[in-house]
């Protein structure tokens, strides 16, 4: 069956104007007349499509920004602590990845000292405002553009891109004294310091074997009495292996 022609009736009035105006005898007022009427209905109906057209255009704009957002937030949420707002594990892990596969990289580690006791005595709330003004604390001082992740509980790693392992650990000071001096809102009544370790790595190096060498020197952080900063590539060799003793570079260096 053929499809039905839309424009039947403003064929005929065509047509029939036509007719008219090719006979010399004809009165084209009727055929005029027709005419008109149904080109008054074709710009009603023109005017409607063109709002529908528009509205319809309006709503795919508005749900391609929506989708947009949400596409955003996706990624947000996949690569962000909800807590603190810094990057999480697997985030830091695939940024530090790429980063040793393009550059010589110092990677960061540092935990907060003590942390069970500020969870046990001001509660977990006032742990949770700890962490995220450490991170605040960090952005400040290191920029928006470092990338800072949490990877545990209590525990923050920095990329710090860098050839000089004497930068990196100028960085690794800057943070613990940070830290050192910040001031926490109440209920937290005492200093809060941070433990850090730092591995500093060539290109080409795994994400794994920076991080265990960084995970190494930050530990040695803490057996050395905490608010510290220990370079993994300082430290003594195991007794085993030393064959003389430790340069004084393998001294933690304290921040306060």
């Amino acid at each position: 069956m053929a499809d039905a022609d839309l424009f039947a009736l403003e064929n005929a009035a065509l047509a029939n104007a036509r007719a008219a105006y090719d006979d010399p005898r004809a009165d084209p007022r009727a055929a005029l007349g027709e005419m008109i009427v149904h080109y008054e209905r074709l710009m009603r109906e023109s005017r409607r499509l063109i709002r529908r057209s528009d509205r319809a255009e309006l709503d795919m704009n508005q749900m391609n920004r929506q989708l947009h957002e949400l596409a955003q937030q996706l990624e947000y949420r996949a690569t962000h602590d909800p807590l603190s707002g810094a990057l999480n594990r697997a985030a830091v892990i695939d940024k530090a990845g790429a980063c040793l596969q393009a550059a010589d990289m110092a990677l960061i580690v540092l935990d907060i000292d003590h942390f069970k006791w500020i969870n046990d005595d001001f509660g977990h709330p006032a742990g949770d405002a700890v962490i995220k003004t450490v991170v605040s604390c960090l952005r400040t001082l290191l920029g928006p553009e470092v990338a800072v992740g949490r990877v545990g509980g209590e525990e923050f790693s920095v990329i710090w891109p860098t050839s000089d392992v004497e930068e990196a650990r100028e960085v690794a000071i800057r943070i613990c004294d940070a830290i050192a001096d910040q001031v926490f809102e109440a209920p937290i009544d005492r200093q809060i310091t941070a433990s850090v370790g730092v591995s500093w790595n060539t290109m080409g190096i795994s994400f794994e074997l920076a991080y265990s060498r960084a995970d190494e020197a930050l530990y040695a952080a803490k057996r050395a009495g905490r608010n510290c900063v220990k370079v993994y590539s300082q430290l003594p060799l195991p007794a085993t292996q030393a064959a003389t003793p430790p340069a004084p570079a393998d001294a933690s260096t304290p921040c306060h």
